[in-house]
């Protein structure tokens, strides 16, 4: 049986290729194999060449720089999908596995007669941290000690089963960086799949800045509402999140959250944290 490894990436060459070296160096269970399908969303510092000289197998999709995170995992889910594989992986490349994680993964997707999605939990490289992972009533979920059937979760490390896929399809191209995997997340528990956190740790992935550059009363007006709309980062694309909040939590809460965001650019200092 085959896994479908999708990555996307941009311009991280050194943690691209330390990601796939802990991906290569993962020992499955008989019978499994993987296939990588990774989207070169228009890097320009040699990646695609680097990934190909080390790890020839892989397949690369090409992008020109405006996919992102969530339309280059679509991009690589696209190609996946043309061959039978009886699981789909998501994997960031700034995330780097454990050893045996994929196996982990895959018993806990048996635990569940592989109807379930598993979300692998991340710790801090320099602190006993869970950074990402599933989350449960707006708090993340540390596998070690809390219930692990989450509402939704991050992207970090997410086992698919075909069945799931079969259902849920892939994720949603509307959505471009952000979002995506929530989606994704909430679509399952609509469907009554459950979304899973696997009992033992499966990765390194350091958290990305907390505080982003829209809600900074430091940062000037004009360079405070360019943030808020930005792609990448930590913008919060009002025009997607309300598409985002409509779909999940009806068009109110769209309404309201467009217009607070919008209040604490103008007035950030009105936002606690």
């Amino acid at each position: 049986m085959t896994i479908a490894v999708l990555i996307t990436v941009h311009n991280r060459k050194e943690k691209t290729l330390a990601c796939l070296r802990n991906l290569f160096n993962q020992k499955l269970p008989d019978k499994y194999e993987f296939n990588v399908y990774l989207t070169d969303d228009g890097c320009t510092d040699g990646t695609q060449e680097a990934v190909l000289k080390e790890f020839p197998t892989v397949n690369i999709i090409h992008g020109d720089g405006s996919l992102f995170w969530n339309r280059g995992m679509y991009a690589a889910w696209c190609e996946a999908e043309k061959k039978n594989h009886a699981f789909f992986l998501w994997l960031n490349d700034d995330t780097f596995l454990l050893k045996d994680s994929i196996k982990n993964l895959l018993i806990e997707s048996s635990n569940f007669n592989n109807q379930a999605i598993i979300i692998g939990a991340t710790l801090s490289s320099s602190e006993d941290k869970i950074t990402y992972s599933g989350w449960k009533n707006r708090i993340i979920i540390d596998p070690r000690i809390d219930n692990r059937e989450s509402d939704y979760f991050s992207g970090n490390i997410v086992l698919i089963p075909q069945k799931v896929y079969s259902i849920l399809g892939k994720n949603d191209p509307y959505y471009i960086h952000t979002i995506g995997d929530t989606d994704y997340g909430l679509r399952a528990t609509k469907a009554g799949i459950k979304n899973i956190v696997c009992p033992t740790i499966c990765g390194i992935c350091d958290n990305h800045p907390t505080k982003p550059k829209w809600m900074d009363s430091s940062v000037k007006l004009h360079e405070r509402w360019t943030a808020l709309y930005s792609i990448g980062g930590n913008g919060a694309n009002p025009i997607q999140f309300f598409h985002f909040k409509r779909k999940h939590y009806g068009l109110l809460s769209a309404i309201v959250t467009f217009i607070t965001n919008h209040i604490h650019v103008i007035f950030p200092k009105l936002w606690k944290g």
